[in-house]
């Protein structure tokens, strides 16, 4: 499973040109990167996971919040929060798994339905 992530970091880092800090995929890396005001959401979310499928969706949504929090800029953050759509999206077709595309997502957050 790390082959995937490094993999899939690498492939997003050259696509985006982000080159701002990683922030590691783990719950301590997560939890230390998230700003103060969102710590408390991400502790009681954890805790109230019930089953290991969630985990990955879990981690995949704080990890680019995590991202973008750590970025010290607004242009930094645009593209680190670009670094890590696109890390989940390859990370997710290299291991099978569902991909959407930038058109669904926006479909998605406008409350349309998706292309």
């Amino acid at each position: 499973m790390a082959a995937e992530w490094r993999d899939a970091m690498a492939e997003a880092q050259e696509a985006t040109g982000f080159t701002g800090e990683i922030v590691p995929r783990t719950v301590d890396a997560i939890g230390t990167a998230l700003r103060i005001d969102r710590r408390t959401e991400f502790y009681t979310e954890l805790g109230a996971l019930g089953d290991a499928d969630r985990f990955e969706a879990f981690l995949n949504h704080w990890w680019v919040q995590a991202l973008a929090d750590s970025a010290p800029d607004e242009d930094t953050r645009e593209r680190a929060i670009e670094f890590a759509d696109a890390s989940v999206s390859l990370r997710s077709r290299a291991v099978g798994g569902p991909t959407v595309t930038q058109a669904e997502i926006t479909a998605l957050v406008m409350g349309a339905d998706a292309p």
